[in-house]
């Protein structure tokens, strides 16, 4: 008489389980990484007395040759395969030039301007900024969460910008315009690559986006004009910025994406302003008010309302333009 198996349900639930766990852990650590690089460049900018322009222009190129080369080794001779049409080299080169290196030049003018915590939840606000396009490219108006996710975003940065005086900025107008600023390049950022995501590797997109606008940048800014101390703290910061807030902090991070898929992935990745924010408190002994929190933490629940209303619009199959958190490239 044959006996007839029965499955091991318990040990494939328990294996699933974990697999959400590893991936949910890989995707927080991944977003914790980019929070860690906003800080190593405050440091940058407070303690050895480099500028933005030069720490974005050597970061770009490192970065990109790094994903190239990790490009090569993953899909060899494809991983030039997107230099074969020139409609996808002009439009790399627009998301280069327009898309990337805005994105991470006013991002680190932002936290050159006022500090790493601020830089980050300030340029949080783009998804907001996501939903006016969606709105206006579906003729329609913000719907109850959405007019919600408005009000908290416009009162966090308020209390961000005024501590609640209306008679005075308590960031510097430098500071406050380079964050939203920020803000807005990382909707072009976000909007910018359009199908060119879908049809090629991340390591082609983003490898070489970066690495041609850090050559641009460094046509522009000529970082080996500047004089830099390269002492311990320097080397270890800017392996900061540019291993683990790019190598380390993507793979992980796609990693982890591929896993609990990107609705959790985008909530998850709300780490990365509160890692910075921790960063600079106890690292770079940031102070912030009261008024900072409560401003911080409103932008960061419009972010969460915004990404639950996203993915429940994506599941009905509306409004799959609107993504609540993309991936920009601190």
């Amino acid at each position: 008489m044959k006996t007839r198996q029965i499955p091991a349900v318990g040990k494939t639930s328990d294996q699933k389980r974990s697999r959400e766990f590893m991936g949910s852990v890989m995707t927080i650590v991944g977003g914790a990484c980019w929070g860690l690089s906003g800080c190593c460049g405050q440091f940058l900018f407070e303690h050895r007395g480099v500028e933005a322009p030069w720490l974005v222009a050597l970061r770009l190129l490192f970065a990109g040759l790094m994903l190239i080369i990790n490009g090569f080794i993953l899909n060899r001779k494809n991983n030039l395969r997107i230099f074969k049409h020139k409609r996808d080299v002009r439009h790399l080169l627009v998301f280069a030039l327009c898309g990337i290196t805005f994105c991470q030049l006013s991002y680190f003018m932002a936290v050159q301007t006022s500090n790493a915590g601020t830089a980050t939840v300030l340029q949080y606000l783009s998804p907001v900024l996501i939903l006016f396009l969606v709105c206006f490219k579906g003729r329609r108006r913000p719907a109850g969460l959405e007019l919600l996710a408005i009000a908290l975003s416009l009162t966090g940065t308020f209390l961000i910008g005024t501590h609640g005086n209306i008679h005075g900025l308590q960031l510097t107008p430098q500071g406050l315009t380079w964050g939203l600023l920020a803000a807005v390049s990382a909707v072009i950022y976000t909007t910018l690559p359009g199908t060119l995501v879908n049809r090629y590797d991340i390591y082609q997109v983003l490898g070489f986006g970066m690495f041609i606008g850090g050559l641009f940048m460094c046509l522009l800014v000529r970082p080996w004009n500047y004089t830099v101390v390269w002492d311990g703290g320097t080397w270890a910061a800017m392996f900061g910025v540019i291993v683990v807030g790019t190598a380390v902090a993507f793979g992980l991070y796609l990693q982890g994406v591929s896993i609990i898929g990107p609705l959790k992935g985008s909530l998850y990745s709300g780490v990365e302003p509160v890692s910075s924010i921790i960063i600079s408190v106890f690292w770079l002994n940031t102070t912030f008010t009261l008024p900072d929190f409560l401003g911080f933490g409103l932008i960061m629940v419009t972010v969460l309302i915004l990404a639950k209303t996203g993915g429940k619009q994506e599941a009905e199959g509306r409004d799959r333009e609107m993504n609540p958190s993309p991936r920009r490239c601190e």
